[in-house]
């Protein structure tokens, strides 16, 4: 009787459970299938939120491609975010293997300097940039996008890939000396493979930090080098908000990285509990 009693509550605990994670899941989904919604339906129905059964519509998919240029800043986005996620990587690699391996004075200082630009918000730095920007005459550019997300990838490429490397016990690249490798050897035979699964997920984190950036994208740009998140303002007019293609810009801009993070999960998580368990 007992035992029995123990399943039922076992198993009363478990329906609980699972029923709470998926109400958790619908409530955060939600938001984002509302705008799927509003992206298939026409001008009239997207202004009136009690319509839930409709026939749905990709005119204003047609439209923002084919009158709005929604494919060009969708390559500003590409272009952008995966050069600065590369950059990004090679160079905070570097800093964070050199922090992580080798001791002299004020270290820990220094390493929370470099997290200390990670606090600086965009808003405070976005007008200083600005200036410079102006005064050099690369206004508009994808080379100043890449480097002010820089500003604020490295930061968060050291601080993970830190963490990574000293989780690599030095003993595997001593070995290696002994034998003979060079230290370049060493780092692209030794480190890099077994630092791998780091490296995934702090190039993840930072290309979905780029592609979302809004502020230097709307302050250092007009035209040609746009990303997508700047074509919100294109959707406000006088005559009100054009719900339908401002949701279907919010499709577009986010179907990307979904697809993204679900193509890459095994590495993420696999990143993410490098080194969280030692045998």
């Amino acid at each position: 009787m007992m035992k029995t009693n123990k399943k039922i509550k076992t198993a009363l605990g478990n329906a609980l459970y699972t029923l709470g994670i998926t109400i958790i899941c619908m409530i955060c989904v939600f938001p984002f299938l509302w705008m799927v919604s509003i992206s298939l339906k026409t001008k009239a129905q997207s202004y009136d939120p009690s319509i839930w059964f409709f026939t749905p519509t990709f005119e204003n998919y047609i439209r923002i491609f084919q009158d709005r240029g929604i494919a060009k800043f969708l390559l500003n986005s590409s272009i952008v975010a995966v050069g600065t996620t590369l950059i990004s990587l090679i160079l905070g690699s570097l800093t964070a293997y050199y922090l992580a391996r080798f001791e002299f004075k004020r270290k820990e200082d220094l390493a929370f300097w470099y997290l200390s630009l990670r606090m600086l918000p965009p808003m405070a730095a976005v007008l200083p940039f600005f200036v410079m920007v102006s005064l050099l005459k690369v206004f508009d550019t994808h080379l100043v996008l890449i480097i002010c997300y820089m500003l604020f990838n490295i930061p968060f490429t050291i601080w993970m890939m830190r963490s990574f490397f000293e989780e690599i016990p030095k003993e595997l690249e001593e070995s290696a000396q002994v034998d003979g490798c060079t230290f370049v050897q060493r780092i692209y035979k030794i480190v890099l493979p077994i630092a791998m699964p780091g490296m995934i997920a702090t190039a993840i984190f930072c290309i979905i930090q780029s592609w979302n950036e809004f502020v230097f994208a709307l302050f250092l740009t007009a035209n040609k080098a746009s990303t997508l998140p700047t074509t919100v303002q294109n959707f406000l007019s006088v005559s009100g908000v054009m719900w339908g293609e401002m949701s279907a810009v919010g499709v577009v801009s986010t179907a990307p990285m979904i697809i993204f993070a679900i193509i890459v999960q095994k590495q993420m998580i696999r990143g993410l509990t490098f080194g969280a368990v030692k045998g």
